[in-house]
């Protein structure tokens, strides 16, 4: 109860004070380039429940859904307005209303897309769903530059699959297992200082 009060206190009061920055940056993409400033993709929830996650659009419009599932830094389909939203993170500010509708909470391990979720094994599947999926999650915070890492790699898709995902399910399972209030509050500080020191870089 403490977890679900505090997501919609925070979720509620930072959609007041930054719903003029959301317009902004959705006026932003839409004169960035044509296609609708909200991007729409089906991740698996809690309990395997299937939800709409939103996010600011980041890519050109008619290159998303026939793309590939990962992106990697330098992806041709990101726009230029899209390449500093990921950076900031600010893509990420939709996911709020998410958050304010019960989809997810402001921390838990990430949602992933249905073809992802599958390779999870089974008993780490049903203890990592047990919980709403987070905006943030100490995955998050240690695999930042994930885009890079894809890029420097031959075949993304299987590194990704092979090396990264298998280190987010055991990230994933470690929170479940451990989590707190204090350590959600934690992994908040942290993803901000991460996402300030950064520079947007």
């Amino acid at each position: 109860m403490v977890k679900r009060g505090f997501d919609l206190l925070v979720s509620a009061t930072a959609l007041l004070v930054l719903w003029p920055l959301l317009l902004i940056v959705g006026l932003v993409i839409r004169l960035d380039s044509p296609g609708p400033a909200v991007f729409r993709q089906e991740r698996v929830g809690r309990f395997g429940r299937p939800f709409r996650m939103l996010k600011f659009r980041t890519m050109r419009a008619e290159a998303v859904a026939p793309g590939p599932l990962i992106t990697v830094a330098g992806d041709r389909r990101i726009t230029r307005v899209g390449g500093w939203l990921r950076a900031t993170k600010l893509d990420e500010l939709l996911q709020l209303v998410n958050v304010l509708k019960g989809d997810m909470s402001l921390v838990g391990p990430r949602p992933e897309v249905a073809k992802y979720v599958a390779m999870y094994p089974p008993a780490e599947r049903a203890l990592i769903l047990s919980v709403r999926p987070g905006v943030t999650d100490e995955a998050a915070v240690q695999f930042r530059d994930e885009g890079s890492l894809l890029a420097a790699t031959h075949d993304p898709e299987r590194y990704y699959v092979e090396e990264i995902l298998p280190r987010k399910v055991r990230l994933y399972t470690d929170y479940v297992r451990g989590r707190t209030f204090g350590g959600d509050l934690a992994l908040l500080g942290r993803t901000c200082l991460v996402v300030f020191r950064s520079g947007g870089k």
